[in-house]
C-alpha cells in the first residue's frame, strides 16, 4: 500500500467536505444498524452522499444509509455517519477507519460510536444498552499496521483509557437518570460476516466479554491514535450463539435496535448536551 497516496486520498476527502460545509464540528457520530432515525429528531444542517465524497467507500449492509450528515443537537453542531464501514464486506482495515482520519482532519475531537451487539453475559437482554469500558481486539487486523502517520499519533499507542472515563460517567449518570436500562462491559470484535459458533461465544465469555459485534474497535483504535476522546454505545440486539437456542438473523438485529431506538437518542441527545457544558465536548 502507498501510504503516502493514502494521506492525500484522506486530505482530498477532508477538502471535498469542507467546500460544502460553513459549520465544522468538533463532535462526529457513528450510527450503527438500525440506528438512523436519529436524524429525523434532528435539525438537518447539511448532507453528503458517501458517493459524492472522494475515497469514501460505499455501505452495503441494511440499515446503514450512507450519508455525512451535520445536525443540530441541542444547538450543537455534529457530524453524524449513518452508517460504517465493516471488514466482512471485504474492505480492509484502512478503508474501515478511513472516516476517522478524514474527520480528525476536519477537526473532530470527540467520537461517539454505537453498534448493535450480541449479548454475553447472562444478565443482559435484547433492547438493554451497552456502555462499553474496554474491548477484546485479537481479531482485529491492526488499523495502525504499517507505517505510523506521524501526523496524527505515536507509532505505539497506550490502550489504557481508549474510552474516555468521564465520558463513561456521563453516559451512566444520563442513563441513570431516564431509567434508560443498561449495563456497561468488555465489547468483543469478530470479524464475520459469520455470526459466531456456540463455542466461540463460550470462550469469549471465559475471555471477559459481555457483548460481540463486528464493528468498532477498528474506529476506535484509530480515533485514540487521532487523540480522540471516544464513548461507545452497543445495542444488545439479540441474546450471542447457543444462549437462546435460536437462530441469529440479521432481521433480528436491526429490528431490535428501531426497536429501543427512542432510548438511544434520548441518551445521545442529553450525552450531547450536557458533555458541552460540563466537559467542554470536543475541546
Amino acid at each position: 500500500m502507498d501510504f503516502q497516496k493514502y494521506i492525500d486520498k484522506i486530505d482530498l476527502a477532508s477538502e471535498s467536505i469542507r467546500m460544502r460545509l460553513n459549520q465544522f464540528p468538533k463532535v462526529a457520530i457513528i450510527l450503527g444498524s438500525g440506528l438512523s432515525d436519529i436524524i429525523d429528531n434532528s435539525d438537518v444542517i447539511a448532507s453528503i452522499p458517501y458517493a459524492d465524497i472522494p475515497g469514501f467507500p460505499l455501505t452495503t449492509v441494511k440499515g446503514h444509509p450512507g450519508k455525512l450528515v451535520v445536525v443540530s443537537i441541542s444547538g450543537i453542531c455534529v457530524y453524524v455517519m449513518q452508517g460504517r464501514f465493516h471488514y466482512y464486506e471485504g474492505y480492509d482495515e484502512y478503508e474501515v477507519t478511513f472516516p476517522i482520519r478524514v474527520l480528525a482532519g476536519l477537526g473532530v475531537k470527540s467520537l461517539l460510536l454505537t453498534n448493535s451487539a450480541g449479548g454475553i453475559d447472562t444478565d443482559m437482554t435484547p433492547g438493554m444498552l451497552m456502555l462499553i469500558t474496554d474491548h477484546l481486539s485479537f481479531h482485529c487486523p491492526s488499523p495502525l499496521r504499517g507505517p505510523n502517520l506521524e501526523r496524527y499519533g505515536t507509532r505505539f499507542p497506550d490502550q489504557t483509557f481508549i474510552y474516555t472515563v468521564d465520558y463513561i460517567e456521563k453516559l451512566k449518570s444520563i442513563a441513570d437518570r431516564f431509567e434508560i436500562p443498561y449495563k456497561t462491559g468488555v465489547y468483543a470484535y469478530m470479524r464475520g460476516p459469520q455470526y459466531e459458533t456456540p463455542a466461540e461465544i463460550r470462550a469469549l465469555r471465559m475471555m471477559g466479554a459481555s457483548a460481540v459485534g463486528m464493528s468498532t474497535v477498528p474506529e476506535a483504535i484509530v480515533a485514540s491514535h487521532c487523540g480522540l476522546k471516544v464513548a461507545a454505545i452497543s445495542c444488545i440486539s439479540n441474546m450471542a450463539s447457543g444462549m437462546s437456542g435460536q437462530a441469529l438473523t440479521h432481521q433480528e438485529v436491526v429490528e431490535t435496535a428501531a426497536s429501543v431506538a427512542q432510548n438511544t437518542i434520548k441518551l445521545i441527545e442529553a450525552f450531547v448536551s450536557e458533555m458541552n457544558t460540563s466537559f467542554s465536548l470536543g475541546e
